[in-house]
């Protein structure tokens, strides 16, 4: 075997070494959401359940800006009762039960780089508990920016916002079927 030919050979095995460890994963571990896809035939389930019960209207929706220092929405706003019950959408750990700025916060840690916030809430559980999912975490403060002159929303809302890895996403991906269509062909007689 000549020089140029190992030469050859040898390139083309790191580049094959090099696809197959982009392909098999060198990536942070994906969001939950794929648990929830369903098999063809079968009705979707949501990896997460919603934190209020029953399922609340969306008021305003995620907007992600452009840049991380540019205005948006950085989650969603769910209408809610007055001093309503807010529940973990999914399994994990309560790291944050305190006060940011003017209102009260809950943050829990879903594992993999997943958190998920909830304001203002006033906490039923302190920093360091593990959460089921469904489990109360908190209630609705009606006194701290839920609703008038230091909130966004025109009335009763919850603001909930979930980070993958420090970015925002939609919290909405995780509660709801965000599949995209499937047009079957029409079938003639």
């Amino acid at each position: 075997m000549t020089s140029g030919s190992r030469l050859h050979r040898s390139t083309l095995v790191a580049a094959l070494l090099v696809t197959a460890l982009v392909i098999t994963g060198s990536s942070a571990p994906s969001p939950p959401r794929e648990q929830g896809v369903a098999a063809p035939g079968q009705e979707y389930a949501p990896p997460w359940s919603w934190p209020l019960s029953p399922t609340p209207v969306v008021l305003r929706q995620f907007d992600r800006p452009e840049q991380p220092w540019l205005p948006g929405h950085r989650g969603v706003d769910l209408a809610v009762e007055e001093t309503a019950r807010v529940n973990s959408p999914a399994a994990g750990r309560v790291v944050f039960a305190g006060w940011v700025v003017d209102r009260p916060v809950v943050t829990v840690d879903h594992g993999g780089g997943v958190l998920s916030s909830f304001e203002p809430v006033t906490a039923v559980l302190d920093r360091g508990q593990a959460v089921q999912d469904g489990q109360q975490i908190g209630t609705l403060d009606t006194g701290a920016g839920s609703h008038g002159a230091s909130s966004h929303c025109p009335s009763s809302c919850l603001h909930w916002g979930v980070r993958v890895d420090g970015e925002y996403v939609n919290p909405l991906n995780y509660v709801t079927d965000r599949r995209p269509s499937i047009l079957l062909p029409l079938r003639g007689p």
